[in-house]
């Protein structure tokens, strides 16, 4: 009945819709990762350590993990170009108040709200989902998710860069101005989606419980994507610390890294296309394999930046394949609650973040670089091994289904 009608008015995914889709994925999830090369000359402006700074990085994240669970569901409850716009509003305000914020506190405070105004993308992506044809929604998804990698590896570069000859500040006001085009491109150009779920916010929030609760596969691959990802926020914290330290280098070198991170995530797309061609599970075996060796590479290459590019490339492409192979499990589950699914698996990512950059940051006051990577090789460890007690249940409920 309702379904019908959806079916009905339900508008067509058109190129132009989809490159702006991806375009906007890109440059809002960009709002989380701009600081992160900044963070050494934040720690100067505000006379705090290292560190303190460091934390900037973790309650970002935790912003934008807290905004994906408690607003991200209610793309199902109402219409989600409306909540969008509502969102980009939000955004703009917070990075306005990050950049001229007066103190180190109220920059972390709208930094936690840049985060959870950020949540923009875990919007776009399921609406692309819903848009596309059932025989191109994985094509659809990917270029998508495209723009999500490329604005992660990418902000870092263009962060350090205005760092460098701009000051911190100005990366925010610049953040500010494009998310105001990108709100008004959403305005004019992505049609509007009516929601299908009937029910109160409650119901839906206790309804994340539940879909917890009653898929195996989301919980493993939520624990195996939030290690992954502690790894990943692990290394870029705290690379601009090292650069400064041991290679007298300010944000703009930490921020070319993320050039060097680009062709790791082009390696990874490779990768993840075998996923079609082989069993996911055992696939992630080896791209978890990737990781491990990354921060084996990184211990060694405290003074050596090649040594740090080559970790840069095998991270990145072992933490993306990873990632894909996740997105590859959840997305065969409940269609009727994928936007929750991917909610509940985001959340459990980023927190997996905020929690590796805690560590890191933690752990650089006494241990520096040799603390990191071998946090680094203790998560991703951890990780390899719930991979491999969870492999052959995994499998099991594959083939049953």
């Amino acid at each position: 009945m309702t379904i019908a009608s959806t079916t009905q008015k339900q508008p067509h995914l058109t190129p132009l819709t989809l490159w702006i889709m991806t375009i906007a994925t890109g440059l809002v999830v960009a709002n989380i990762y701009y600081n992160q090369p900044l963070l050494g000359d934040i720690a100067q402006t505000f006379h705090v350590s290292n560190g303190v700074a460091g934390h900037i990085s973790m309650i970002t994240q935790l912003g934008y993990a807290a905004g994906m669970f408690f607003i991200a569901p209610l793309a199902d409850m109402f219409e989600r170009k409306r909540l969008m716009l509502f969102a980009f509003g939000a955004v703009i305000i917070a990075l306005l108040g990050a950049a001229m914020a007066p103190s180190i506190n109220l920059l972390m405070i709208a930094s936690f709200l840049v985060g959870v105004a950020s949540l923009i993308p875990q919007l776009l992506i399921p609406m692309a989902a819903h848009l596309a044809k059932p025989e191109e929604r994985g094509k659809k998804i990917g270029v998508v998710m495209s723009g999500l990698l490329i604005g992660i590896l990418l902000s870092r570069t263009i962060s350090g860069m205005v760092g460098k000859y701009f000051g911190w500040n100005a990366m925010f006001f610049i953040a500010a101005g494009l998310m105001v085009v990108m709100g008004l491109l959403v305005y004019i150009f992505l049609p509007k989606v009516e929601p299908d779920y009937k029910g109160n916010y409650k119901d839906l929030m206790k309804s994340l419980v539940h879909i917890f609760m009653e898929e195996p596969k989301l919980r493993f691959a939520a624990l195996r994507g939030a290690l992954c990802f502690a790894c990943f926020m692990a290394f870029w914290t705290t690379l601009v610390f090292l650069l400064r330290e041991n290679f007298n280098r300010g944000s703009d070198a930490a921020g070319l890294f993320g050039l060097v991170g680009a062709f790791g995530a082009i390696a990874a797309g490779l990768m993840g296309r075998l996923s079609d061609k082989m069993d996911a599970f055992k696939l992630s075996f080896f791209t978890l394999l990737l990781v491990l060796l990354s921060f084996i590479i990184f211990i060694f290459s405290g003074h050596s930046i090649i040594g740090l590019v080559i970790g840069v490339i095998v991270l990145d492409m072992g933490v993306q394949a990873t990632h894909i192979s996740n997105q590859a499990i959840i997305f065969t589950l409940s269609a009727a609650a994928r936007n929750r699914i991917n909610t509940i698996y985001m959340v459990s990512y980023f927190i997996g973040g905020s929690l590796g950059t805690l560590l890191v940051s933690s752990l650089w006051s006494n241990y520096h670089w040799t603390g990191v990577c071998i946090a680094g090789i203790t998560l991703s460890s951890i990780a390899i091994v719930v991979h491999l007690l969870n492999h052959r249940s995994m499998q099991n409920k594959a083939t049953s289904v």
